[in-house]
């Protein structure tokens, strides 16, 4: 953390490609992976990978070490790259993996990936705020805990909690729904 906090200065003050090179390398696979998770296509993964570094170098200036962590801010630009992708080219559909989720709410998820709800349900999640998409995106599709997530955003755990249930809460109620019109 302090050799990374001691790169992005260099980044800022003097444009060091070499500090550049050596931050990138330290997130390039956990980025690659966040990626990869919700887009489910190699090339387009490493492309959106791309992105999200040209993003972080570009407005690493602004990065400011007293109002948050290195890795919050950069999964922030991460989550926004992947989400304005989303939007430009239409929700991608991505299987999600099996997910072990309390009261049964692992049992939904498999079903909305049976039942082809996914693009809905991401056309859905993309209308709520940028920070409980950015709980949901890295808990399902980062593999991120609860603890892991309130410390990258800076967040209570109890509140990524309940903003993370609320949503599947919701899509459960919304989706469920559709499906039961759907069957008669």
């Amino acid at each position: 953390m302090e050799q990374e906090l001691r790169w992005i200065r260099v980044i800022q003050k003097k444009r060091s490609a070499k500090e550049a090179n050596l931050l990138i390398s330290c997130y390039y696979d956990e980025i690659f992976a966040y990626s990869y998770r919700q887009i489910g296509n190699k090339e387009t993964a490493m492309d959106m990978t791309q992105e999200i570094f040209i993003a972080v170098l570009q407005s690493i200036e602004r990065f400011d070490c007293r109002r948050g962590n290195f890795r919050s801010w950069l999964y922030r630009i991460a989550t926004n790259k992947i989400i304005d992708s989303r939007r430009r080219k239409g929700a991608l559909a991505v299987p999600l993996e099996e997910t072990e989720l309390p009261n049964g709410q692992g049992e939904f998820i498999r079903e909305v990936e049976q039942r082809g709800l996914l693009q809905q349900i991401e056309q859905y999640v993309s209308a709520f705020d940028i920070d409980t998409q950015q709980i949901f995106r890295l808990h399902l599709f980062g593999d991120y805990s609860f603890p892991e997530i309130a410390r990258l955003t800076g967040r209570e755990e109890a509140a990524v909690k309940s903003r993370y249930y609320r949503l599947i809460n919701t899509l459960r109620k919304e989706f469920e729904y559709e499906y039961s019109l759907s069957k008669s």
